[in-house]
């Protein structure tokens, strides 16, 4: 239902422009453009607005469907590349842009925004996207050959597994199809040749979600890459190049059929003849240009040229002159001359507006620290003589809003929408909206949260709860580690640390089972069952080509087992020791008012993604709870972790203690320092810092003010940890990057824990800090979502050459961006900038070290972040917390020669906005077979490349806790036993040693892991190759059965396998069945259980004497009374009974135990 007339006439637009015709719009206020577009697009013909900005595109795509729920509006998205770029736009930018394109072409689109410069592209003629694009639908019948050739035509991509557009999967009767333009992907079931169903399912965790009855199959690119499509690109390249085309990188890939990087801006090679946004448009289509559009288009041209110029001349990559790839601003106007339009104005100041129909709305904000914080609202309300319609931007921000107005003597009225707002004729409304910005008609005025809460940017921006972000939980990481390498060690509990071989099918007399291949020392082999997989655990403890492989047969792996078990126990009882010091003294139960901390977190300049605001939740919660706390907070690089600080700060001063930040590094104290005094800048905080930039008599003040209690806030190194540091009433201590500080400063820390609440900061923590995190040791947060519009970085490792460095550094400064160089030698870093000032004279370039006194240091630094040299040349010095978001491309010389952290650490520091960021790891001979690089350094580029991925610190950690192992607990020595029976096992030993020593037990030293119950159900166990192909895949299914401890978890699986890969096999049945039968018999001691057809053999492991979990005259009794129970032997019992199949054998074990136990 459109919005009422008398709303409309309101505005300035009465009557729509005739074809030619051109309308210019006095200046709107706030939002009023969307609620114009919206009545203009209420019916009559398709409008397409060109903004000058991009930004406005996206704003009015959220705002015009808030006036106009009805209308079909699309964006044609950019494609977010600079012209002549040597990368191609994004997956999902070419999806949508194919799939809006042929929405518009079909004439399903009211109103159709884009970017003026978007608007200027020469793109792939319409008639060809309309050839490419086909249906599938249900019940249709399918060829799976002739299909796979149709996708090859419209070039998609044939994969293992489906994750991302235009890529496709064949596996027996199933085809999985991620289409352009499409959200989800889709899995098509054949029965036969005909299509049986089609279910959409999600990416990260392949379930299905929902049944569709037809997808839409687009192309997958904007150009194409068949036979026909690369054969006019080779010949039109020759006619259009002089030259050798064989020179040609493009040339060669595309004649291979492999699209180069940034091979769109040469599109025009692909067609005979390339059209334009206007060929895609119906006749009658009405142009609005939104903003100053002929100055976008003459700044986007002058770009183009100079960007033309500067990479004209490479034989290599010749280009096509601009005029053939872009529409000139002439040719432009001169296509929309035919049509109607509308000039609207972009956003002005309020004298031009003082004219128009719509006015800016006064200040109305919210003060915070006046009696009366609504004050300024409550005038507006009193004056303006039409009818107020609050808008808040969530339904939670919504109920704070309805809270706080009433605490003030306000009760708006709740509204859905703007139509029930203007039919019901409420004077003071309250809805949810995702307006940007307020504005007052005559008789209505729309006020936003950005004018209730003018100064505080978060208000503005709490859009990201949007895009509901999958949780990315600690499971998930470690999920990821099943992936086992033929060659990797692991460890089983009976027989030591052995290589994995591969997985390997063996028929012993029963039907062909599956076996885990083993290889221990004096090459002895050892065969298990994958049914039997709850044994193995991968081993990490030490390089993993010097794990320490055991002798099968040998005593070597039980003395071994033996001393870690009574390390384990060891540790356990210190352990609760500490633990119940804790517990029992109480710490200090932080108090604070909400509405103080709200004004705070305002302070914050960005939207929180999920995982800040739950970390946020839980440091905020520990520090209620009474309970000394000790969490660590890992998130990677940029991903908000000082915020985390800033607030747990906040609480703790709020409520009357000292806090003290410890920083590993002179910078990052700094730094930290600036962040503190700005963000508590309107509080009244006191805060010092002790560092090296400080002169001795400034230390010794804040000393002494520290231990007076002047003082609230200390910022230093590791000097806050010397003997002479007092405090007054210490709180909190915050370590930043705690894995920069060694294991004397950690215990100094440690002194402090039973006390006072630690929060620790880190992106790659050590792993010793880790596996006590994962042991339970300590409270745990990842934030592992990147913030809104963060891009990954993109990372190249590469021979260290002139035309790579000036490459990457023009790149960047084109944008206006910065760039580190790190070299790391002082001796010869003067040569360097030698070297840099001929190779880049349009840099301005600094020099940066450790050895540079303070004062220098800190000019150097901020000339650079303030943008006044463009080039930092230094050291590592800048490897912990420098915060510059201008910079986004890092080039690191000889990076072999760093750990990996170190190289994450590093290539942290770009990527801080949301610019593409770009990492170079440049090495002396690149990383080819004849590089010199040793294994490890080799190993350690390829993992940093690999994990370009947000978030990847974590699992960066969890690779180094594998190289490097974890270390003892709580002792000084970073690695006992552990070594030797591997991190995981020892977790295992550590935590059941605890619960042991909780009951008042004494751990069994022979038995520190428990039983592994042994079943053999004598049918095939395993996963067939036809039902899941992928031998990882099937690794990684066999653990995750293995680890289930609940009847519950095994069914989830079985769920989770039949919505994947089909109906169950037999196989399979008995593989679940065997999982189930081993959690049923897992209690009551059972060593090994063995089903035949004819009788169950339970045979009782050497614990069941010690804890009796079903009584022996039981036993006796169900002897003498049934003839079909015997005992074989002092611990084996037999069952006869017929039992022919595999739910038989399952339905005889039940009953065998129901008669034990009831």
């Amino acid at each position: 239902m459109p919005l009422p007339k008398h709303l409309l006439k309101q505005l300035p637009i009465t009557s729509l422009p005739r074809p030619g015709e051109r309308i210019v719009l006095p200046p709107l206020a706030g939002a009023a453009d969307a609620l114009a577009l919206a009545g203009i697009s209420s019916d009559g013909p398709m409008r397409v607005v060109m903004t000058a900005s991009p930004g406005d595109a996206q704003r009015l795509l959220e705002e015009i469907p808030w006036f106009a729920p009805q209308a079909r509006v699309r964006l044609l998205p950019d494609w977010e590349t600079l012209p002549y770029d040597s990368f191609s736009p994004h997956h999902d930018l070419v999806s949508e842009r194919l799939a809006t394109l042929y929405t518009v072409m079909r004439g399903d689109c009211d109103i159709l925004l884009l970017p003026a410069s978007t608007a200027l592209y020469r793109m792939a003629p319409p008639a060809w996207l309309a050839a490419r694009t086909f249906f599938i639908q249900q019940g249709e019948r399918l060829d799976a050959h002739k299909m796979k050739a149709q996708m090859a035509t419209a070039g998609y991509a044939h994969v293992t597994q489906v994750v991302s557009p235009g890529e496709y999967s064949v596996r027996g009767g199933l085809i999985d199809l991620f289409p352009m333009g499409s959200p989800l992907p889709y899995r098509l079931d054949l029965f036969g040749d005909e299509v049986e169903s089609i279910k959409t399912f999600d990416v990260d965790s392949q379930r299905t979600l929902y049944p569709v009855p037809e997808i839409r199959l687009l192309p997958a690119r904007e150009f194409p890459l068949d036979d026909a499509g690369r054969t006019r690109f080779r010949q039109r390249f020759r006619e259009v190049f002089e030259g050798d085309p064989a020179k040609s990188g493009i040339y060669r890939d595309i004649s291979a059929g492999t699209p180069s990087a940034g091979i769109e801006y040469w599109l025009p090679l692909f067609f005979e003849e390339t059209a334009t946004l206007f060929d895609y448009l119906p006749e009658d289509v009405v142009l609005c240009l939104h903003g100053d559009v002929h100055a976008a288009i003459r700044a986007f041209w002058l770009d183009t040229d100079s960007r033309h110029r500067m990479l004209d001349g490479d034989r290599t990559r010749p280009l096509l002159p601009p005029g053939e790839l872009f529409l000139s601003e002439e040719q432009f106007f001169v296509a929309a001359k035919p049509h109607a339009r509308i000039d609207m104005p972009g956003s002005t100041g309020t004298t031009e507006l003082a004219a128009g129909p719509t006015q800016a709305l006064p200040p109305v904000a919210v003060d915070r620290r006046a009696d009366d914080p609504l004050k300024a609202l409550k005038a507006f309300l009193e004056h303006y003589p039409g009818r107020v319609f609050l808008l808040a931007e969530s339904a939670g921000r919504r109920e704070t809003l309805t809270e706080l107005l009433a605490e003030y003597g306000l009760k708006p009225e709740a509204v859905a929408d703007p139509l029930a707002f203007v039919t019901e004729g409420t004077k003071l409304g309250l809805g949810i909206s995702p307006l940007f910005a307020g504005f007052q008609l005559a008789e209505i005025a729309f006020v936003t949260e950005a004018e209730l809460f003018a100064g505080s940017p978060s208000a503005r921006a709490r859009r990201s709860a949007r895009e509901a972000q999958r949780k990315a939980s600690v499971d998930n990481w470690l999920r990821d580690l099943t992936e086992l390498k033929i060659g990797d060690p692991v460890v089983h509990e009976q027989h030591g640390i052995g290589r994995y071989q591969g997985l390997i099918h063996m028929d012993l007399g029963e039907g062909d089972t599956e076996f885990l291949e083993l290889h221990y020392a004096n090459e002895a082999k050892l065969y298990v069952p994958v049914a039997q997989l709850h044994v193995i655990s991968r081993y990490s403890g030490n390089e993993p080509d010097a794990a320490p492989l055991h002798a099968l047969g040998s005593q070597q792996w039980e003395k071994a087992k033996r001393r870690a078990a009574q390390q384990a126990r060891d540790t356990a009882a210190e352990l609760l020791a500490l633990y119940a010091s804790r517990a029992a003294r109480q710490g200090h139960a932080f108090a604070f008012k909400a509405h103080d901390y709200d004004a705070f977190a305002d302070g914050f300049g960005f939207e929180e993604t999920a995982d800040q605001a739950n970390a946020i939740a839980a440091v905020i919660e520990d520090m209620k709870s009474g309970k000394p706390m000790d969490r660590l907070v890992c998130g990677d690089v940029g991903f908000g972790k000082t915020e985390v600080a800033l607030r747990a700060a906040f609480c703790a001063v709020a409520g009357g203690k000292q806090v003290a930040v410890l920083c590993p590094t002179t910078l990052l104290c700094e730094q930290h320092y600036q962040t503190f005094c700005d963000r508590f800048a309107e509080w009244p905080v006191r805060i010092a810092e002790l560092s090296r930039f400080k002169t001795a008599k400034e230390s010794a003040l804040a000393m002494k003010e520290l231990s007076e209690g002047k003082l609230d806030i200390i910022i230093g190194t590791h000097k806050l940890l010397s003997r002479e540091m007092r405090f007054d009433r210490l709180g909190l201590v915050i370590i930043d990057e705690e894995h920069r500080f060694g294991v004397r400063q950690k215990e100094a820390l440690k002194s402090l824990r039973a006390e006072v609440d630690v929060l620790t900061l880190t992106a790659t923590p050590i792993p010793r800090t880790l596996a006590m995190s994962l042991e339970g040791l300590r409270d745990f947060s990842v934030i592992a979502t990147a913030p809104q519009k963060r891009l990954a970085i993109k990372t190249f490792v590469t021979r260290l050459s002139d035309g790579i460095i000036r490459e990457a550094v023009l790149r960047e400064l084109k944008r206006g961006g910065q760039v580190y160089f790190l070299h790391n030698e002082v001796d010869t870093i003067e040569n360097m900038r030698e070297k840099l000032t001929k190779l880049l004279p349009e840099a301005r370039i600094v020099v940066g070290h450790g050895q540079m006194n303070e004062r220098e240091l800190e000019r150097v630094m901020r000339d650079f972040t303030q943008q006044r040299a463009n080039l930092l040349l230094c050291t590592t010095i800048i490897e912990t917390g420098i915060d510059n978001p201008h910079a986004n491309t890092i080039l690191i010389n000889r990076a072999e020669k760093f750990g990996l952290a170190q190289l994450h650490q590093l290539r942290g520091r770009v990527g801080r906005s949301h610019h593409q960021a770009y990492a170079y790891l440049l090495t002396h001979d690149g990383i080819g077979e004849n590089s010199g690089l040793t294994k490890q350094a080799k190993q350690r580029l390829e993992a940093i490349q690999h994990m370009e991925e947000l978030g990847s610190g974590f699992y960066l950690a969890m690779h180094d806790l594998e190289i490097r192992g974890a270390g003892e607990v709580l002792g000084d020595s970073q690695s006992g036993e552990m070594q030797e029976v591997g991190f995981n096992l020892f977790t295992e030993m550590l935590n059941r040693a605890v619960a042991a020593l909780k009951q008042g037990r004494e751990p069994d030293l022979t038995q520190p892991l428990g039983i592994a119950t042994e079943i053999n159900l004598h049918t095939p166990a395993l996963l067939p190759n036809g039902y899941a192909p992928d031998v990882h895949e099937r690794l990684s299914l066999y653990k995750r059965l293995a680890n289930c401890d609940k009847a519950e978890d095994i069914d989830d699986l079985q769920e989770e396998l039949i919505d994947r890969f089909g109906e169950l096999p037999p196989q399979a049945q008995s593989l679940l069945a065997t999982h189930r039968v081993r959690l049923l018999v897992k209690p009551y001691c059972v060593g090994k259980l063995d089903a035949t057809s004819e009788q169950i053999v339970v045979q009782f492991s050497p614990e069941f004497a010690k804890t009796a979990p079903i009584e022996p005259i039981r036993i006796i009794n169900l002897i003498q009374k049934n003839r079909s129970y015997k005992l074989a032997g002092q611990d084996k019992l037999l069952f006869s009974r017929h039992s022919p199949t595999l739910n038989d054998k399952v339905a005889a074990i039940k009953e065998l135990f129901k008669q034990l136990t009831s």
